[in-house]
């Protein structure tokens, strides 16, 4: 449990952050999606500082989704011009601010350089202490379970794993998220209701906030109703509440 500057008690440890709506931001303002992406890094660092402020321990947002390759060249191009910017900006006040990065999904096939963005982003963060920004990137919910199953699979197949004896710790233990906590909130921006392949396994308890603002317009003041929300709930964890019992 932790507590806000002002004293409200937030009882979460791991928020996931689905950061929707650039386009559509900057469609309503006649602008262009670059310029939508570009103001929703302005929210994403934001969002960072404002959950080092209140001290959450995790952080999980989905930067670049493995459908995302999908999207025009053009914009694909931008988005992986932003993440060097990101790195090359903020890695430092990252890093002075204590916070460690962890980054998930699928490294395999990356382009050279952007892997090298990534692991060098882990490994200057690896030593510190404070909260933990793990990034998504060429991550799909599907594709985390697929690569954990053929894991467990190879093992079985040289005999030193017996599939009976396969269990729901052990599928957890071979995913991106392993030694990170299920998240307790996911926030999703921009009205949308759906998890669009972002953390199914681990999200399987999670409680959900789904905002209007779309997420370039994400702000400190948005980022406290979704705690206040999520401090009003009952967690039960498929059981009772105590008024039931």
């Amino acid at each position: 449990m932790k507590a806000s500057p002002d004293g409200r008690t937030v009882g979460v440890r791991h928020i996931g952050v689905i950061m929707d709506g650039n386009g559509r931001w900057a469609k309503a303002r006649g602008l262009s999606r670059s310029e939508g992406h570009r103001h929703g890094l302005d929210a994403l660092r934001r969002m960072i500082r404002h959950s080092v402020t209140i001290g959450l321990e995790y952080v999980t947002i989905y930067s670049f989704s493995s459908e995302n390759w999908s999207r025009p060249e053009t914009e694909v191009s931008f988005l992986m011009s932003l993440l060097r910017r990101f790195v090359q900006r903020d890695l430092s006040e990252i890093h002075k601010a204590n916070v460690r990065i962890q980054v998930i999904g699928d490294r395999e096939g990356l382009e050279p350089g952007i892997r090298k963005l990534l692991i060098d982003s882990e490994d200057m963060t690896r030593a510190n202490t404070g909260m933990t920004l793990v990034i998504a990137f060429n991550y799909g919910g599907r594709d985390e379970i697929t690569r954990a199953v053929k894991s467990l699979a190879r093992d079985a197949a040289a005999g030193t794993l017996d599939p009976d004896a396969i269990t729901s710790d052990m599928i957890g233990s071979r995913l991106d998220t392993v030694g990170i906590p299920d998240p307790d909130l996911i926030i999703r921006t921009s009205g949308e209701m759906r998890l669009s392949n972002f953390l199914m396994w681990q999200a399987a308890y999670s409680e959900f906030y789904f905002c209007q603002c779309h997420w370039p317009d994400f702000d400190e003041a948005e980022f406290d109703l979704a705690l206040a929300d999520f401090a009003g709930r009952e967690r039960r964890f498929g059981g009772l509440n105590a008024k039931a019992l």
